[in-house]
C-alpha cells in the first residue's frame, strides 16, 4: 500500500472507536459518477480493513445500484426525484449550453449549475426531515465520509455530533484567500494574461455564484437551530482528501488539513474480454486508440459525430470508441464502437498508444498510471482545468469540439502518438 492510501485513510482510522476485535462505523454522503467511482474505492479499502461502511443513497440514484451483493450496507432514502432529474441536466450541461457569446455562457452556465444544488438540497431535505432515516444515530457512527461537491454530509454530522472528512477534486480557486490571481493559476504570465485573470477574479468574487449561499444558509440554520453558514459548516472538516496530486497542481497555498492523494483507484490491468483482445490484437503494429467520454456522456451530437469519425478514419491504429448513438456513414473500418469499454485494462495493454478523454480526472490519473498520452475533450465542469495541467505536463493535447475540424482533430492524434516530445 501506496504512503498516500496510507494517509488518506489516517484520519478515518483514527476517527473510528476500537476495542477488543472491533472495527468503526462509517457513514456515507456521496455523490454520482465519477465521484462514486472514486469514493467506491476508498470504501472497498476501509471494508477490506474491517470497518462497517453504510452508505446513504436515494432512490433516483444513477450509478449507485443497492439492489446488487456487496459488503457494502445501502439505506436507500425515498425521493421524488429520478434519475432522468440528473441525465437531463447532464445533457443540459454538455449539449445545450448556449455559446453565442464568453459572457453569455457564463451566465447560462450559472443557471446550469444552479439546478445540481437544487436537487442535492432537495435530497438532502429528505434525508434530514426522514424520522427513520435519521434513526441512524441509534447505529453510533464514529465519522461522515462525504463527496463535498454535494453539500449535506456536514449538515449530517453537526446532527448525529460526529467528525467527517472530505473526499473533493480540488482547484486552488476553491479558496480565494490563498490564491493571489498575481500567480494563480500560472506564475508566468503576460501582462495581457495578467489582466485577463484580474477580470475572471473579479466577474466570480461578485457576480457568479456556482451555490445559492444565502438559500443554504437558511436551510442549516432551520435544520440545526441555530445561527450558522453553509461555508461555516464546511470549514468543520477534519481533513480533506484531495483526488489530485499535489505535483498535478500549479503554485498554490494548500491548508494544512489538505492531503493529496490522486490516483487512488489506479490498478494493474487485466485481461481483455476475448472479443476485445482479438480486435487489439489485429491492429499489428500501429496499435490501438482507445476513446471514450466517461462515464457521464455516452454519445454527442451528429455534428460532432461527423467531424471525429473522418479523422480516426484515417489513422493506422485501430480505434475503439464508447459510443451508444446512431452509427455513423463516416466510420471508418478501422473503428469499432461499443457500448462498454473495460477502459483501465485498455490503457494498460502494450498495444494502446493514444487516449482520446473527457478529462475527466479519474480518466487522467488512469492514463497518467499507465503512460499513455492523451486527446483532451473537456465537454464540462473541472474538465478543462484538468486538460490545462496535463498540457503543461506535456502529457496532452487540448481540442473544443466547438470550434475544432477534422483535421485538428487528426493532426491532433499524431501528434500524441508520433511526437515523443
Amino acid at each position: 500500500m501506496s504512503m498516500k492510501w496510507i494517509s488518506g485513510l489516517l484520519l478515518i482510522q483514527l476517527s473510528c472507536y476500537f476495542s477488543c476485535g472491533t472495527c468503526g462505523k462509517v457513514l456515507v454522503w456521496p455523490t454520482e459518477y465519477s465521484h462514486w467511482i472514486n469514493i467506491k474505492t476508498i470504501l472497498d479499502e476501509l471494508i477490506q480493513r474491517g470497518h462497517e461502511v453504510t452508505v446513504l443513497t436515494s432512490s433516483a440514484s444513477v450509478l449507485i445500484d443497492s439492489s446488487k451483493p456487496s459488503d457494502v450496507k445501502f439505506e436507500v432514502y425515498p425521493t421524488a426525484l429520478t434519475k432522468d432529474d440528473f441525465e437531463t441536466w447532464i445533457r443540459k450541461w454538455t449539449y445545450d449550453m448556449l455559446k453565442d457569446t464568453f459572457w453569455t455562457s457564463f451566465s447560462v452556465l450559472q443557471e446550469i449549475l444552479w439546478e445540481y444544488p437544487d436537487c442535492i438540497e432537495r435530497l438532502c431535505k429528505h434525508v434530514v426531515f426522514n424520522k427513520k432515516i435519521m434513526k441512524l444515530q441509534e447505529s453510533r457512527f464514529n465519522v461522515i465520509l462525504a463527496d463535498a461537491i454535494g453539500p449535506c454530509g456536514e449538515l449530517l454530522a453537526e446532527l448525529l455530533k460526529i467528525p467527517f472528512v472530505y473526499s473533493v477534486r480540488f482547484t486552488c480557486g476553491y479558496i480565494e484567500k490563498y490564491t493571489p490571481p498575481s500567480y494563480v493559476p500560472i506564475v508566468i504570465m503576460t501582462f495581457m494574461e495578467r489582466v485577463k485573470n484580474m477580470k475572471y477574479v473579479l466577474y466570480f468574487d461578485f457576480w457568479f455564484e456556482t451555490f445559492n449561499g444565502k438559500k443554504w444558509d437558511q436551510f442549516y440554520n432551520e435544520v440545526l437551530g441555530r445561527p450558522t453558514t453553509l461555508s461555516e459548516t464546511m470549514g468543520k472538516a477534519e481533513i480533506c482528501l484531495i483526488r489530485t496530486y499535489r505535483d498535478f497542481e500549479f503554485p498554490c497555498t494548500f491548508l494544512l488539513h489538505f492531503d493529496f492523494v490522486g490516483g487512488l483507484h489506479r490498478k494493474p490491468a487485466n485481461p481483455l474480454p476475448k472479443e476485445i483482445e482479438e480486435f487489439v490484437q489485429s491492429s499489428g503494429k500501429h496499435g490501438v486508440v482507445v476513446f471514450t467520454l466517461g462515464s457521464m456522456v455516452s454519445n454527442i451530437t451528429e455534428e460532432r459525430v461527423h467531424m471525429i469519425a473522418p479523422a480516426l478514419a484515417q489513422i493506422p491504429q485501430k480505434v475503439l470508441w464508447r459510443f451508444d448513438g446512431k452509427k455513423p456513414g463516416t466510420l471508418g473500418p478501422n473503428t469499432r464502437l461499443y457500448k462498454w469499454i473495460p477502459q483501465n485494462d485498455l490503457l494498460g495493454h502494450p498495444k494502446t498508444k493514444a487516449f482520446i478523454t473527457h478529462s475527466e480526472t479519474n480518466s487522467i490519473y488512469e492514463a497518467i498510471y499507465h503512460g499513455i498520452p492523451m486527446v483532451g475533450i473537456p465537454l464540462l465542469a473541472n474538465q478543462p482545468d484538468n486538460i490545462v495541467h496535463m498540457k503543461a505536463k506535456a502529457a496532452a493535447v487540448s481540442l473544443d469540439m466547438n470550434t475544432r475540424t477534422s483535421r485538428d482533430f487528426l493532426n491532433a492524434l499524431k501528434t500524441v502518438i508520433y511526437d515523443s516530445s
